[in-house]
């Protein structure tokens, strides 16, 4: 009988390198499948956030939430029922790409905030008594301050230049929750996106929510109660305040520059 001849070192590689190539075929379809099922995942948490904001409004004479007395909007989370507040209830709060809030129950804070941490828990006050912490933020010019009103928002806006009630014109282009790094946020047109693409947190409000979460999108849920994957670059040509100007230095009709773009934002798609 004839000895059986076993592989041989070459044929060993040879398979070895053809399972790497496939490996390298199908990784990255696979970690776009997983983004994907968190995108959705995400966009059903907004919903359900939507669902919450309509069914105030429609209690309140189409009323968003209340801010702090004297403040531009500052706690609003506050006048969330006691089920909605509590970061441990309402895993709502989190979308799948942000769950690590990064002030811990135990006080501990991370050095850094990027984006793929969620903000808090923040506690005392009236908010949950487990504490509050999420990875969605609203937009501040929906809230009503409370008497006695300040005359602006954060960052000098008119209070008049707010929504403050839902059904407005071109609604579907005014966001008012949305994936971000603090729990509100009032952007201004002329504020750029974080220079770090990891590091996000900013000062500036814009910075707050333009968010690389899911490969160039990110989240929101609008006025009209819709929600959508909006483009990074998509941000300053949504209507945040009656007199946001969409046509601003960030956008296509203003003149934006690719050399205008940190170089992590700079491959995705202008508006």
């Amino acid at each position: 009988m004839r000895k059986r001849r076993g592989f041989t070192l070459i044929e060993l590689l040879v398979v070895i390198a053809i399972i790497a190539l496939l490996l390298s075929i199908l990784m990255p379809a696979l970690r776009r499948v997983k983004e994907q099922g968190k995108m959705i995942r995400c966009l059903g948490n907004l919903r359900q956030w939507n669902l919450i904001a309509s069914m105030h409004t429609e209690e309140n004479d189409g009323k968003f939430w209340d801010s702090a007395p004297g403040s531009p909007g500052y706690w609003w989370v506050r006048y969330l029922e006691e089920k909605y507040k509590s970061w441990k209830e309402n895993d709502i709060w989190f979308c799948p790409s942000g769950t690590k809030p990064v002030i811990d129950e135990y006080g501990n804070q991370a050095p850094t905030l990027n984006i793929f941490n969620a903000w808090g828990i923040f506690t005392g006050g009236e908010l949950s008594k487990d504490g509050v912490a999420g990875s969605y933020g609203i937009n501040g010019y929906c809230l009503i301050p409370a008497s006695p009103q300040p005359a602006t928002y954060e960052g000098g806006v008119p209070i008049k230049n707010g929504w403050q009630t839902n059904g407005a014109r071109g609604a579907a282009n005014v966001p008012w929750f949305i994936e971000a790094l603090r729990f509100d946020l009032w952007p201004l047109p002329t504020q750029g996106p974080a220079a770090n693409e990891f590091e996000a947190w900013s000062g500036n409000n814009m910075g707050r929510c333009c968010i690389n979460r899911h490969q160039g999108f990110l989240n929101i849920a609008f006025m009209d109660w819709s929600v959508r994957s909006v483009g990074v670059k998509e941000l300053w040509t949504l209507k945040w305040h009656r007199q946001f100007d969409t046509s601003g230095p960030y956008t296509l009709a203003g003149g934006v520059q690719t050399s205008d773009w940190p170089d992590w934002i700079r491959p995705y798609r202008d508006y």
